[in-house]
């Protein structure tokens, strides 16, 4: 499947060989166990092991993340589980990892539980070079380009490189991107990491996540921590994850040139400062983008004049709902300092771009600045 295109490939991607009178994709399968006489060899012994249900989708994930190569795919119940599963799973205590301290804002939570076991925890920005510095010595370095909520690039190859001449692994979140925008293990990645429940299935409705490696033994670290620790995905999930994947190529392109649009009305607008979007050509971050994204993602972020501006923005909104999390179908938006443990200011907004028409959602947009001025 490597010299077909993404829409084709996604659309196809997982399906068992076909069979009379059966299903292109098989419904979920529901079991705790399975008959097993004699001694367990096969393929599917206990449902928190493995399921037929997770072997199609992994197969498929995998053809998307690396197309025509060898690789493995772990999925989990959250894209949380997926992140820990790839960090517990190396470090032991003693360990160092180097993470950003301007990504997922679960991230501190992750380092107090890595401090906690006795993890050196090193930081720096996603942007610049600042984290070649805190590779020596180090176990896993953590990558999330474009970072979530800031939209900061960093230039992944060279990590990479600099991260393996010290003997240190790398895993990148590619949650934002999904591989339709950007492919962590072609640029040289050890783990490809990503909570689905975004762009990814799209639909804002299941929580998911995955780990995609090349080398096997890691996938045996990441599906040995999945097994201790239970981190599984219900096959109705998994099923829903499958299926929404045929349409992840359709749905991408048309957020991705939404929000490049978006992006563009924004820039012309006085009252809004911070605009990042790594699509834009004036973007800090475009150059190395391009070198490396295929498409530039869903998510605009941008600053108001305050916290009470913001909320004027979002409150005169129609087309689009005041909600967290990223990547749907249905635009969504939110004064991401709400939150709190994100270095934003009060009137720093996150803009996930749906598929609704772009003329009525840019629409929208404006009517919804224009009140939030008066």
């Amino acid at each position: 499947m490597s010299t077909m295109g993404d829409g084709t490939r996604a659309v196809r991607a997982g399906l068992p060989v076909p069979e009379q009178f059966e299903p292109p994709l098989p419904g979920p399968v529901f079991a705790a166990h399975f008959h097993l006489s004699g001694d367990p060899t096969g393929p599917y012994t206990y449902g928190r092991d493995t399921n037929p249900t997770w072997t199609h989708l992994e197969r498929a994930i995998g053809e998307l993340e690396a197309p025509g190569e060898e690789v493995e795919t772990t999925v989990f119940a959250s894209g949380m589980a997926a992140i820990t599963s790839v960090l517990l799973s190396q470090v032991r205590s003693g360990d160092a990892v180097v993470l950003p301290d301007d990504g997922y804002q679960a991230l501190p939570l992750v380092r107090e539980q890595l401090e906690a076991y006795g993890v050196e925890v090193r930081t720096a920005p996603t942007g610049g070079d600042a984290r070649l510095a805190l590779l020596e010595g180090a176990k896993v370095l953590w990558i999330e380009s474009p970072s979530n909520p800031g939209l900061d690039v960093c230039d992944i190859r060279r990590l990479v490189e600099a991260a393996h001449a010290a003997g240190v692994l790398v895993a990148v979140d590619n949650t934002l991107a999904t591989p339709i925008g950007q492919r962590p293990l072609e640029l040289g990645a050890d783990f490809s990491v990503a909570s689905d429940t975004k762009g990814m299935t799209g639909h804002g409705d299941i929580l998911f996540g995955h780990v995609t490696c090349r080398d096997p033994r890691l996938t045996a670290d990441v599906r040995r921590w999945r097994k201790i620790a239970g981190a599984i995905p219900g096959p109705m999930e998994a099923w829903l994850a499958h299926r929404s994947l045929a349409t992840l190529h359709l749905r991408i392109d048309r957020q991705c040139t939404t929000a490049l649009a978006l992006a563009e009305v924004l820039a012309k607008r006085a009252e809004v400062t911070g605009l990042r979007y790594p699509g834009l050509p004036g973007d800090p971050s475009h150059p190395v983008a391009a070198r490396q994204m295929r498409r530039f993602g869903s998510v605009v972020s941008f600053e108001l004049a305050d916290r009470e501006a913001a909320e004027r923005f979002l409150s005169a909104l129609r087309l689009v709902d005041d909600a967290t999390s990223f990547g749907g179908v249905r635009s969504t938006a939110e004064r991401r300092g709400r939150w709190g443990g994100d270095a934003v200011a009060e009137g720093f907004i996150r803009f996930s771009v749906g598929v609704e028409d772009p003329e009525d959602l840019l629409a929208d947009v404006e009517q919804a600045l224009n009140a939030a001025a008066r």
